[in-house]
């Protein structure tokens, strides 16, 4: 592995990085303000981590049985923020019942 290789793979990781909390960001603020624009920028920051760890894949040259993780991680990163937010109001939904029914002091 070249220099070079090394520098794009170090780049690539950064933007993986960047990528990954812009789209669990956007996510979560378009769900919370019902913006269909912001789930749109979290798409395309979905896009620019899957591109940027290709690029890393490939700069770091990796191959067989790595794909399959690098694949099963970008599949579970898709999935992690949808979870996380439906975790998250099923917990809040469940103290807001639990207050209601709390007598006033």
């Amino acid at each position: 592995m070249s220099g070079a290789g090394i520098l794009v793979g170090a780049i690539a990781a950064a933007c993986i990085v960047v990528g990954g909390a812009l789209y669990a960001f956007l996510f979560a603020f378009g769900r919370l303000y019902a913006s269909t624009m912001m789930t749109r920028f979290a798409l395309a920051a979905y896009a620019l981590l899957v591109a940027c760890t290709f690029v890393l894949a490939r700069a770091l040259e990796l191959g067989g049985a790595w794909l399959w993780v690098i694949a099963a991680m970008l599949i579970g990163y898709f999935f992690a923020p949808k979870a996380i937010w439906h975790l998250s109001v099923g917990t809040h939904a469940d103290e807001s019942a639990s207050e209601m029914e709390r007598p006033a002091t």
